[in-house]
């Protein structure tokens, strides 16, 4: 890679190209846990390696948060890659943090939300959900109705990456009301990063590129392209 000055989003995105928290593979596409095969994967919990790292993205979120003045009394993370962020934040913020897991308990208190009695709720206070990543969407909109369905008000819901498909717009619009979603890094901009490092050559753009537009019907796309050129 050449050298490259990076700057918030731009730096989170040097960042983790560097350290492979993000990995392209526009040449030899993944399966990702959905079964589709795609050019790129993310792994934000690489950044907990890193102490520099981990103070530069929790230091990007307190100036979002302060940015958009957000109202806040609870900080909660999404289980399980959500958490060590929501933690860290809250510690910063100097405020209670409790998590949410993807569903509640089969035993036990049953609880769904941990960090509060099982027998209260969080009781008209602002919750601000904390998020590693956001693909389609519907593991945070689900988040963030678990924390309104005990009785906690959600304006936002922040995340470190974001693929920025129409399906996350979807799960979050069906949200009533909708929840604001903030990351501090795009796929547009990682691309433009990629592009500016020399990361990528000129026909791996393209194919990111074309990825963006159709992620779920890419790869059978590609497959098509292959076998007309046979």
């Amino acid at each position: 890679m050449k050298k490259y000055i990076p700057n918030l989003a731009e730096d989170i995105a040097f960042e983790a190209l560097k350290i492979k928290a993000i990995t392209l593979h526009p040449d030899e596409p993944i399966t990702w846990a959905s079964g589709y095969r795609m050019p790129i994967y993310n792994d934000n919990r690489m950044h907990l390696e890193h102490p520099r790292l981990r103070k530069m993205i929790v230091s990007i979120f307190l100036k979002t948060i302060d940015e958009e003045s957000m109202s806040y009394d609870v900080i909660a993370g999404t289980s399980t890659a959500g958490i060590p962020w929501a933690m860290l934040i809250a510690d910063k913020l100097d405020c209670p943090m409790c998590y949410i897991r993807s569903e509640p308990k089969k035993h036990g208190l049953q609880n769904q939300i941990e960090g509060i009695a099982s027998d209260k709720d969080l009781s008209g206070k602002n919750v601000i959900v904390i998020e590693d990543l956001i693909s389609t969407g519907g593991s945070s909109a689900k988040a963030v109705q678990a924390v309104r369905d005990a009785k906690g008000n959600v304006d936002y819901c922040l995340s470190i990456f974001t693929y920025g498909l129409d399906k996350a717009d979807e799960a979050f619009g069906a949200l009533n009301p909708r929840c604001n979603m903030i990351s501090l890094l795009s796929y547009d901009v990682l691309l433009q990063t990629a592009k500016e490092t020399g990361y990528l050559n000129k026909s791996q753009v393209t194919l990111l590129e074309e990825w963006r537009k159709d992620p779920f019907g890419w790869w059978k796309n590609q497959k098509k392209k292959e076998v007309k050129v046979e």
